[in-house]
C-alpha cells in the first residue's frame, strides 16, 4: 500500500485514516457538494464512517484508492476527497477517476489539480492502460475538469433508474 503522500504544486494527497470521519461529513453531507449526486447527503456520522470504512476497505485490499485532499499552505486541514477506485460501470470494473471537495474549495482549480496527479498516478504507479470519470449530464463543472485533463466523452451509463444516464470520460495513456 501506498502511504506517503503525493504533493503536487498547491495540493497534499495523503491516505485517508479513521481520524478523517468528521471531514468526510462536512464535506458528504453537505447538500451543496451532493447538488448533483442523485443518492443525496450523507444524513449523519453514521454513514460517513461507513463510506470511510469503505475507502479504508480499498486502500487495504488494492493499495490504492481516495485520498484526503489538504493544501500545502494548511496541511491540516482537508478540502476534499479523491483519486482512483476500483467502480463498477454496471456490470465492468473499470478504473475510475471520482473526487469531491468542500464548497470553500471550489472554483480555484483544485479539482483539475487533483485529477492531474490522479491521471499520472493510474498511468505510472498504478500502470492502467485508461482512467475513466463517470458524470452527472448536468455537472457543467466537474465537466468541465474531465475536458482540461484531456478524457474524452466515450458513452453513457444509464445508473440512475428514471434519470438521464451519466455520461463516460476515459483518458488513455500516451504510448
Amino acid at each position: 500500500m501506498n502511504t506517503r503522500p503525493i504533493n503536487t504544486s498547491r495540493l497534499i494527497l495523503r491516505n485517508p485514516t479513521v481520524d478523517d470521519v468528521a471531514s468526510v461529513f462536512a464535506i458528504y453531507g453537505d447538500p451543496e457538494t451532493n447538488r448533483y449526486n442523485p443518492a443525496g447527503p450523507l444524513a449523519d456520522l453514521h454513514q460517513a464512517k461507513t463510506a470511510l470504512d469503505r475507502w479504508l476497505k480499498h486502500w487495504a485490499e488494492h493499495g490504492f484508492g481516495q485520498w484526503a485532499i489538504a493544501t500545502r499552505e494548511a496541511p491540516e486541514c482537508v478540502i476534499g476527497f479523491g483519486g482512483i477506485t476500483l467502480y463498477n460501470y454496471n456490470e465492468a470494473e473499470r478504473i475510475n477517476l471520482g473526487y469531491r471537495f468542500a464548497t470553500s474549495a471550489w472554483g480555484k482549480g483544485f479539482a483539475t489539480e487533483l485529477a492531474r496527479a490522479a491521471l499520472q498516478f493510474g498511468f505510472v504507479e498504478l500502470d492502467q492502460p485508461q482512467v475513466y470519470g463517470v458524470v452527472r449530464p448536468a455537472h457543467q463543472a466537474s465537466i468541465n475538469v474531465l475536458e482540461k485533463i484531456g478524457m474524452q466523452r466515450v458513452d453513457e451509463l444509464d445508473d440512475v433508474p428514471g434519470q438521464a444516464p451519466s455520461l463516460v470520460y476515459v483518458a488513455t495513456r500516451a504510448p
